[in-house]
């Protein structure tokens, strides 16, 4: 039996989202910039402390697990200074398929899209498209180009 204050919970997350299935549940706490642009399928689970950035929209597939500590971010800066020092800004959304665990401390960037049966390990950064039913894991952080 599911405690009034699990009961409320549900029902903000059902009014703050775009659109929810029938069984989920989001742990506390959530932060996000709007709300609205979320879509979540069937079967998810977020565990605790997620920061999910929907200037953009953020969709979920079906039986999604999410462990704690995730953080999806649609928005980000532009690499020139004086856009960036302007406050200039842009979203992108991120697409996450069906069937896919993401281990706990991963970051997904913006314009991302995770194929289903996808596992993201601990830790992880995911900055290119993931295709369908790999396990991937990484965090490097390298100097690629001078800017």
């Amino acid at each position: 039996m599911q405690s009034s204050n699990t009961t409320k919970w549900e029902a903000v997350i059902r009014r703050l989202f775009n659109k929810t299935g029938l069984n989920f549940i989001v742990e506390p706490s959530l932060y996000c910039d709007y709300g609205y642009n979320f879509e979540i399928g069937e079967n998810f689970y977020a565990n605790h402390h997620n920061v999910i950035l929907d200037g953009a929209k953020v969709t979920f597939g079906d039986i999604v697990f999410i462990a704690p500590n995730r953080s999806f971010y649609t928005a980000g800066h532009t690499h020139d200074v004086e856009q960036r020092n302007k406050k200039l800004e842009y979203a992108y959304p991120i697409t996450i398929g069906d069937n896919i665990w993401i281990g706990g401390d991963v970051t997904v960037l913006p314009v991302i899209t995770i194929g289903s049966g996808t596992i993201i390990g601990t830790g992880s950064v995911v900055t290119k498209d993931i295709p369908e039913n790999p396990l991937v894991v990484d965090n490097s952080c390298k100097a690629i180009r001078k800017l």
